[in-house]
This record gives structure tokens, C-alpha cells and sequence, in this order.
């Protein structure tokens, strides 16, 4: 698959980029991406939760009445889960969501989620580009020359650059990433990618090393 490269002014250049078929053009399988952004999702859970039980909550261990001849069924103390102001029976507890996923699996999962976007045609590269100085304004009117203004749109730098990320940070709609932090939620949920041109072959490179 072929894309146009384009410069941050919108317009087209004689520059193209080829995608490779094995990270974008892949039957995708969508238990893998099924079981990733479980995952991710569940790595973002702090698990601080917390209840109390009987042994927890305050009151008296006073038996309220006695066992028998009531006519009534039996109660022990008034912290009973069955009483209000008593503990909770089976409350949740803090723990740890966390969960192990194979790195192949995960890895299928980021090029299925790469090959949906490819096949309705939501990606987008752009010549490299930096700021000197976080500039909000600069951005913003990139992504407009771009039609990206109002859509959601992840964008994929090849490295590290402070100053892109934070001209990016106050703007709703988008998101900036390392491409060795791209994840399989992230591109599902933008209705955009849009790749630096160096990011692309960095992405090959990364995938080439497995």
C-alpha cells in the first residue's frame, strides 16, 4: 500500500511511502485486539477499592436478644451485614487488575488494530517537522491544513520531541506518541493516525526485530 507524503501546509509532495504489508496489510484478528485493550484497560485500574467487613466497622459485640423463643430469626451483634450500618458481605478489597499477555499476542493486536486503519484509509503521513518553542496555535493550524481539526487523531512521532507534545497538550481531540509506545487501544480509539514519515520506518524497524 502506497501513501503521498504530505508537508504540514497540507499539500501533497512527490514523496511516497510504502507500507508494509505484514504490519499493514494483515488479516486482523480481533480476539487478539479483544485481549490487548483488555489489558490496557485494566492496567489503568488503581485497584485502591476498598469496604469494610464485620470485624471493620464500629459497634458493640452485645448479642442483641437471645437465640430462642423470640418467634424471630437469630441475630448476633449489630454489625451484622444484614443490619444497616453493618459490614458488607464479599466487599471489594484492594488488588492488583494486572494481567499477563504473550508479547506475539500483543504484538498481532497493534498490526490487526494498524491493518483496520489502513483498510478504511485513516492514515495520514506527513513530512517530519519540529517546533523551537511549544507552540499551541502552530499546531493547531497543521492539523486544520490537514482537515484533522475536528477528529480525533493520534499522531505517532518517531522520537521523543517536548516541544511537539506540548504544543499538542491542550488540544482535546488529540494525542502524541513515541511510535515504540504505540498501543492497540490508543489506535483504536482515534479516528485518525497520523504518521511523521520517519515514524513509519521506525515502525518497521521495531517489528523487524522479532
Amino acid at each position: 500500500m502506497e501513501l503521498t507524503v504530505y508537508n504540514i501546509s497540507g499539500n501533497k509532495t512527490e514523496r511516497i511511502v510504502v507500507l508494509n504489508e505484514e504490519i499493514f496489510g494483515l488479516e486482523p484478528n480481533d480476539h487478539a485486539i479483544y485481549l490487548d485493550v483488555k489489558q490496557y484497560l485494566a492496567n489503568q485500574r488503581q485497584g485502591t477499592h476498598c469496604s469494610k467487613g464485620r470485624s471493620e466497622v464500629s459497634g458493640s459485640t452485645r448479642k442483641l436478644k437471645r437465640q430462642k423463643g423470640t418467634g424471630g430469626a437469630r441475630a448476633g451483634d449489630i454489625k451484622n451485614p444484614l443490619f444497616v450500618g453493618g459490614g458488607r458481605m464479599f466487599g471489594p478489597k484492594p488488588r492488583d487488575y494486572r494481567f499477563k499477555l504473550n508479547k506475539k499476542l500483543k504484538r498481532l493486536a497493534r498490526r490487526s488494530a494498524l491493518s483496520y486503519k489502513a483498510r478504511e484509509n485513516n492514515i495520514l503521513v506527513v513530512e517530519d517537522f519540529t517546533f523551537d518553542t511549544p507552540k499551541t496555535k502552530m499546531f493547531a493550524g497543521i492539523l486544520k491544513n490537514l482537515n484533522l481539526q475536528d477528529k480525533k487523531t493520534l499522531v505517532v512521532l518517531c522520537e521523543s520531541n517536548k516541544n511537539v507534545y506540548l504544543s499538542s497538550r491542550n488540544l482535546q481531540r488529540v494525542k502524541v506518541v513515541n511510535v515504540s509506545d504505540l498501543n492497540t487501544y490508543d489506535i483504536l480509539n482515534a479516528n485518525n493516525l497520523m504518521f511523521l514519515e520517519g515514524s513509519v520506518k521506525e515502525l518497521e524497524q521495531i517489528y523487524s526485530a522479532f
